[in-house]
């Protein structure tokens, strides 16, 4: 199988996967459960899964950038997840996440100063789109795109989560060079279920009565959440693999549409067709970053 179908493929399974681990995020957070024990215990499944193959890897002959970058990474993604679990307990799903093609933008900026990625006039023409395509679905949020807006916390958590994030896929990259897709998805999980926990310790959550107070069905959707996750990063390490950070973070925007679609089926969000728009326009923009490419 070609190495552009089998992008295609992951592509087609991350850009699906991230929208519906957000919704199982937003159930488990409306059902009680704190955004930092979502975040941890999605890492944790992980991890866990990821002990028995470990052993076939000699850790030893991994570089010193490998581990730097490992470390960063953990940091910034479990940061990121922490802001992302936090805005989608406060906020529309379909709202939240369009913010995310900003992303791209953020990704390319970074990715110019440790990948050397460098952009030209098409990414310019593409976050204009992307910044237009935000005015339509913010708009929806009650009151227009404005600083006003920038002051929900919902947002501002989405935005923190977003620079995160794309800060993490960067760090990312220099760890899939150091290695392969599978051990950066390893040292991803376990970074990223270190640091969540020190989050618990730091912010005094109780993880023990979260976990004793899940019910049979919460814990199947913890399952679910943590598949989810885990063939998000696994095609995203994939993706990243194959093209530069800033165009693959420009791709997986098209999730944008399913996050709106879910948001009005699922939850009851409103105004879908001003969002659908907007999330139209962000996309043309996304598409038009590919472009760099």
């Amino acid at each position: 199988m070609s190495v552009i179908l089998l992008t295609s493929i992951a592509l087609i399974i991350r850009i699906f996967s991230n929208p519906v681990a957000n919704v199982f995020q937003k159930s488990l957070t409306a059902k009680g459960k704190h955004p930092l024990v979502v975040n941890f215990l999605s890492y944790l499944l992980l991890s866990i899964l990821c002990i028995a193959a470990a052993f076939f890897i000699s850790w030893p002959t991994l570089n010193r950038e490998f581990w730097i970058y490992s470390l960063l990474g953990g940091i910034a993604g479990a940061i990121g997840n922490g802001f992302l679990v936090k805005a989608l307990q406060k906020g529309e799903l379909s709202v939240l996440g369009p913010i995310n093609a900003y992303k791209s933008v953020v990704g390319i900026i970074v990715g110019m100063t440790l990948l050397s990625e460098m952009p030209n006039t098409w990414g310019v023409v593409g976050t204009t789109f992307i910044i237009g395509g935000s005015y339509f679905v913010l708009g929806t949020a009650g009151e227009k795109f404005s600083w006003a807006l920038l002051r929900r916390k919902e947002i501002q958590y989405r935005i923190w989560a977003m620079i995160l994030t794309a800060v993490e896929a960067v760090f990312l990259k220099r760890v899939i060079l150091a290695s392969n897709v599978t051990i950066s998805f390893f040292s991803w999980c376990w970074f990223g279920a270190l640091f969540s926990f020190m989050l618990l310790v730091a912010y005094r959550v109780n993880l023990r009565r979260n976990v004793i107070q899940t019910s049979t069905t919460e814990f199947r959707t913890f399952l679910y959440l943590a598949f989810c996750i885990g063939a998000m990063q696994l095609t995203t390490n994939y993706v990243f693999d194959h093209m530069p950070v800033g165009y693959a973070l420009a791709l997986f925007q098209l999730s944008t549409l399913i996050s709106v679609i879910l948001g009005y089926r699922i939850f009851n969000e409103q105004d879908i067709r001003k969002k659908l728009v907007g999330s139209f326009i962000m996309m043309v923009g996304s598409v038009i970053i590919i472009l760099l490419k």
